[in-house]
């Protein structure tokens, strides 16, 4: 059985084995599948199963339909340890991706894409909640943006041999797929016998909770996922469908991309401490705004490539600057109720998305710069909603509205 250890006692272990180490190979370990799954996507369905854009949307509704139940890992939690959840939710997406090109039609993609789906999201919640309980406030958005560029890296190796060695080799989708999903799986066997399990210093809430005071929270959580979902389900497929990308061509401005985010994402880190997070969550909506705006010129004015590349590097950038909203969420939060608010947040985050691609796939036959409009347009709500951010929130000063509000219990 693994050893427990207090979390006020890691500081004890080598730094290879301490906590924050365990968040570092978790954040390694995790895009070395997925990433290598999102970047071959496009080409593999449309090569290999002759997608169009309405099933490009049904595959990406599946691909969420487990992020829209992250409020089931409440449950698992009761039984399971949370590191130990995190570490078989990685188990179960490298497996997913290892054999994803063993299933090459409609129905068979997307039942391997809710098996992974499952995998990342529910890791996905539960490394959010463990960042949380693991990082002290004042560390916590360094780190985190130490942790993106981390998650950089990793996708930035499995791009780059994608792109040295797809033609060279003539790698096959399979191959590709397979080490890659094996790689996950190994890193996360390593972590479960090679780190001790972690005991934070506050029980978790093991039930579901909804309160009054994270309100603002939970709406910009929503809106997120929304507009989060038209970019991660239509940017890339618009490069391969209306310009012609190549695997290598994608995988190229990926790693642009990456190295982009390695560097800015330490930055952005530091600029949430600095300036706080409304002005970060501000600042990174009307760009959104903005970026959403000209993609959608490019269908309406048909502007080039360049600009569309150029756009995508962009929207990567912007989105690093969400980790203001775990912070702001840390600093307005009763420690107890981390674990089960991850849990809840993924779940609303994630309850547009259920419907918005497969919805929006039958706009993008029609117009697809109307999709790209609607995302400006939410991202012009979510900078409405970040205005209410206080400029120091804590418990009892989760929006500047509280200054208006007679005081009350904390719910």
């Amino acid at each position: 059985m693994a050893r427990i250890i207090p979390l006020s006692e890691a500081r004890t272990l080598p730094l290879w084995r301490r906590p924050t180490a365990l968040l570092f190979l978790m954040a390694v370990a995790m895009p070395i599948a997925f990433a290598t799954w999102s970047v071959l996507l496009n080409n593999f369905v449309i090569e290999v199963a002759d997608f169009d854009g309405s099933d490009i949307g049904w595959l990406h509704t599946v691909r969420e339909i487990p992020g829209f139940f992250a409020v089931g890992v409440i449950a698992i939690i009761m039984f399971m340890r949370e590191q130990v959840l995190g570490l078989v939710s990685l188990v179960l997406l490298g497996v997913a991706t290892a054999v994803t090109a063993w299933f090459p039609s409609l129905g068979g993609i997307l039942t391997i894409t809710m098996l992974s789906s499952i995998g990342f999201h529910y890791y996905e919640t539960v490394n959010q909640s463990l960042q949380l309980q693991w990082l002290p406030k004042d560390r916590a958005p360094r780190v985190l943006g130490y942790l993106l560029a981390a998650g950089s890296a990793a996708t930035l190796l499995a791009y780059g041999l994608i792109v040295l060695l797809w033609n060279q080799f003539g790698l096959t989708y399979n191959v590709v797929y397979m080490v890659a999903g094996g790689a996950t799986v190994v890193l996360a066997v390593f972590a479960y016998f090679a780190y001790p399990q972690f005991e934070g210093e506050h029980v978790q809430v093991k039930k579901m909770i909804l309160r009054r005071r994270y309100w603002l929270y939970y709406a910009l959580q929503f809106m997120s996922g929304a507009r989060r979902q038209i970019f991660v389900v239509f940017a890339a497929f618009m490069m391969v469908e209306r310009f012609g990308y190549d695997v290598h061509e994608i995988a190229s401005l990926y790693l642009i991309t990456l190295v982009a985010n390695m560097v800015f994402a330490p930055f952005v880190g530091r600029a949430v401490g600095r300036f706080g997070e409304r002005n970060a969550l501000v600042f990174e909506y009307v760009g959104l705004m903005i970026v959403f705006l000209a993609y959608g010129g490019i269908y309406y004015f048909g502007w080039g490539v360049v600009l569309a590349a150029t756009l995508y590097i962009i929207d990567h950038l912007f989105f690093a600057l969400a980790l203001a909203l775990k912070t702001y969420f840390q600093k307005i939060a009763d420690p107890k109720d981390i674990a089960p608010t991850a849990a809840v947040a993924f779940t609303i985050n994630h309850i547009a998305a259920v419907f918005l691609p497969a919805g929006l796939g039958y706009l993008w036959l029609v117009s697809p710069g109307a999709v790209f409009a609607l995302a400006s347009a939410m991202a012009g709500i979510s900078l409405v909603l970040a205005l209410l951010i206080p400029r120091h929130p804590e418990p009892g000063n989760e929006t500047v509205l509280r200054r208006f509000a007679s005081p009350a219990p904390a719910e």
